[in-house]
């Protein structure tokens, strides 16, 4: 059987693209990548550094109202991978520099915080409880 290593990317559907893709670069510091589109659907990724990709897509079938809900089948959240707390804390000073809202970190199960993009999506930053 062959060996997953990773994860080419992660695609979100989005209800306003360019809001999207400006809380991405202020929040996440990722930068904006190549546009796309399609019969019915405009996509941008965003880039990480790192060689994260984060695909944000609109539909013209997407109510202006609707937004993202954890408990519906599909997606839950998004997780950015710390080495440790510190590094938990460093993220989260640098969303308290820039004004976007997040949850303090809980140490239970693991060093968890939270913040929200424009459509309510969870983004995660975890570590291993014991660092």
């Amino acid at each position: 059987m062959p060996t997953m290593r990773a994860f080419s990317h992660v695609t979100l559907t989005v209800t306003d693209l360019e809001a999207s893709i400006a809380w991405y670069v202020q929040a996440l510091g990722m930068r904006r990548g190549p546009d796309m589109s399609g019969t019915g659907w405009r996509r941008t990724l965003m880039l990480a550094e790192s060689g994260v990709v984060i695909g944000l897509q609109a539909h013209d079938r997407t109510p202006d109202n609707d937004r993202f809900d954890e408990t519906r089948v599909g997606l839950d959240h998004i997780s950015i991978a710390c080495k440790d707390r510190a590094e938990i804390e460093a993220w989260l000073a640098d969303l308290d520099g820039k004004g976007v809202p997040h949850s303090s970190v809980s140490p239970e199960p693991a060093n968890v915080a939270t913040c929200k993009d424009p459509d309510g999506i969870v983004i995660e930053f975890f570590a291993p409880r014991s660092t």
